[in-house]
């Protein structure tokens, strides 16, 4: 059955000179208004412990713009405005459900370069896209179609640190249902091969940041010998973005042909919860999990996976896929990064990566077939009179023993 799906098509566009100019202008309004918005919301909590929503805060806009300090809010769009209140109001909604932190306010260097159109603030009409505030349609490179027929809802135009200018069309697009030749498989993330699959397939890290390292330390090392404030300093910081630019369009692009080959050739796929935040931790091997992105591949995988109607199980972090042998279920005591393979008391040599993929595939079945642990919960020796290596054993193989 043929589904439809909100989907963003992102594309690069020219903008001449009038256009770069309303368009930072747009961008400084909105972080304006942004920060302003959280100022008075903030301040009314801790003075007076009020909340002030959305509503409240449109009405300050409309006042602002009247203050004589404010009155250049109308040289710009007002919808861009109003939208920046409705992210922010989302922002404080995420906060009091306890899925993001506190609100923070939008830094003119750091934070990312946005304005967002809906409906009533732009035209888009034969392959021609023009804004509010704009006589001249924007130059846009249209690398793809977009769907036939499609409308977009909303517009986002955006500007990296690297300079370069980016439209976003939100539309309607129906996705054709697939089959997929594949029923099941077990994914585990790494650093030598980026996944390995229960089917022993292993694909192939490409380290991004790695290949480009020399040249991105040569444009550190640029912008760090050039005057503060100076024109050379602009420059060279703008050289920097490009590099970092460069590595990150091509992790994505490789992240985007991984997702999409997965969730096309594959019914049910497992995948492990890695806590990237805590990994990074290790000083050691903090850049390399960085490059790797596998908390990006992660994102990608769950819309694409929910847009197929493919199946995607997640395993609970703490089973130990590693050090469980796949073929008796004995538990190994201790299991260092260093070994690539090693061989289990039944006999059998494992690759590491290899059975750690077909554990996870195996527990996540089990959860979906019997709704099995598999965690290993740990209990005190002294209440089960057995050892605590047993109990690990047990308790992390009878997921996969129901099956």
């Amino acid at each position: 059955m043929t589904r439809a799906v909100k989907r963003a098509f992102t594309y690069r566009f020219y903008p001449t000179e009038g256009q770069a100019a309303e368009l930072t202008r747009t961008f400084g309004c909105v972080r304006l208004v942004y920060n302003m918005a959280l100022r008075v919301r903030s301040e009314a909590w801790a003075l007076r412990r009020e909340r002030v929503g959305y509503q409240a805060t449109s009405a300050l806009l409309t006042g602002w713009k009247k203050t004589e300090e404010l009155v250049f809010l109308n040289e710009v769009s007002s919808v861009p405005l109003q939208q920046a209140l409705r992210h922010l109001q989302v922002a404080f909604t995420n906060f009091f459900a306890r899925r993001a932190g506190y609100p923070r306010f939008k830094s003119r260097k750091k934070s990312r370069r946005s304005a967002e159109y809906t409906r009533s603030a732009f035209r888009y009409r034969h392959g021609r896209l023009t804004l509010a505030k704009m006589s001249e349609p924007l130059n846009v490179v249209w690398s793809r179609p977009l769907p036939e027929g499609a409308c977009p809802s909303t517009v986002t135009v955006s500007q990296d640190a690297a300079g370069r200018w980016f439209v976003s069309l939100l539309c309607e697009d129906l996705i054709a249902p697939r089959t997929a030749p594949g029923e099941a498989v077990g994914v585990d993330a790494g650093l030598d091969s980026l996944l390995t699959l229960s089917t022993g397939e292993k694909i192939t890290n490409p380290r991004h940041e790695r290949t480009d390292r020399t040249r991105l330390t040569r444009a550190h090392r640029n912008l760090a010998r050039k005057e503060k404030g100076s024109a050379n300093r602009a420059k060279a910081r703008l050289h920097l973005a490009k590099v970092h630019a460069r590595i990150a369009d091509r992790r994505r692009d490789h992240l985007h042909k991984l997702t999409t080959r997965l969730v096309r050739e594959t019914q049910t796929i497992v995948i492990e919860d890695l806590t990237v935040r805590n990994l990074t931790r290790n000083h050691r091997l903090a850049r390399a999990i960085s490059d790797a992105a596998w908390r990006q591949f992660r994102t990608l995988l769950e819309y694409k996976a929910d847009w197929y109607g493919r199946k995607l199980i997640v395993v609970d972090r703490w089973f130990p896929s590693s050090k469980l042998c796949y073929a008796c279920g004995a538990l190994a005591e201790k299991m260092p990064l260093n070994i690539r393979e090693w061989t289990c008391r039944c006999g059998v040599l494992h690759d590491r990566d290899v059975n750690a993929a077909r554990n996870i595939l195996a527990a996540g079945l089990a959860v979906t077939a019997c709704g099995a642990d598999v965690r290993p919960q740990r209990e005190a020796p002294s209440r089960t009179r057995q050892s605590a290596a047993k109990q690990e054993t047990q308790r992390a193989t009878a997921g996969i023993l129901c099956l």
